[in-house]
């Protein structure tokens, strides 16, 4: 077996298993950590295909920054997740519901899939031969040319993400001093300040 077989079967297996115990692990913590050991996975993965640009990008953006703050996150809050667990146990029969009926319908698309003897014709004949351009030009024309409207769409739609997760975040505490940054700006000298003559001897 080829070299690049076998590391084939060695990313692609720690990748699933990895990713299985993202979702296993007890400690939200371990959690992160075997996710940053699937991105490494994955950008081995995307190395073996020669897409060297894409393994890069996995292990900058999604290792160095995602992950990391996905850490950062789960350390610093005190999430008291013994609570959140019993209270998921009540949810647990239509969470094995819907999971069912997911892999029933992913066994039907599986059952019923066929390799079209096309598909890797079609598939080389997305991008330019890998011998007259590189794979990170390819890239770049194919996300900002041919299907430039669709990453604008994407990238909206991660905007929209983004603006829902703050106005969800956003609560209003109650005891709890926030700046008054209108009220610090048309604050008055004259009404702001006090200046109290006090005679000697009136200290208290």
């Amino acid at each position: 077996m080829a070299f690049a077989a076998v590391a084939f079967y060695f990313f692609a297996i720690v990748a699933v298993v990895s990713g299985a115990l993202v979702v296993f692990a007890r400690n939200p913590v371990h959690s992160v950590l075997w996710l940053i050991l699937a991105f490494f996975s994955a950008a081995g993965l995307f190395v073996l295909l020669g897409a060297e640009f894409v393994a890069m990008l996995m292990l900058i953006v999604y290792v160095g920054a995602v992950a990391v703050l996905f850490l950062f996150v789960v350390m610093m809050l005190d999430v008291d997740f013994a609570a959140l667990k019993a209270g998921m146990a009540q949810y647990l029969p239509v969470g094995l519901l819907i999971g069912l009926v997911l892999l029933v319908q992913l066994g039907f698309a599986f059952g019923a899939w066929e390799i079209s003897d096309e598909a890797l014709s079609l598939r080389a004949a997305v991008t330019p031969p890998p011998d007259q351009v590189e794979n990170t030009a390819a890239l770049g024309m194919l996300v900002y040319t041919r299907y430039v409207f669709l990453f604008q769409m994407a990238g909206l739609i991660l905007l929209v993400a983004m603006i829902g997760a703050i106005v969800l975040t956003l609560r209003k505490r109650v005891h709890v001093k926030r700046q008054d940054v209108l009220g610090q700006m048309y604050r008055d000298p004259k009404t702001a300040v006090t200046l109290v003559d006090i005679k000697p001897g009136q200290g208290a």
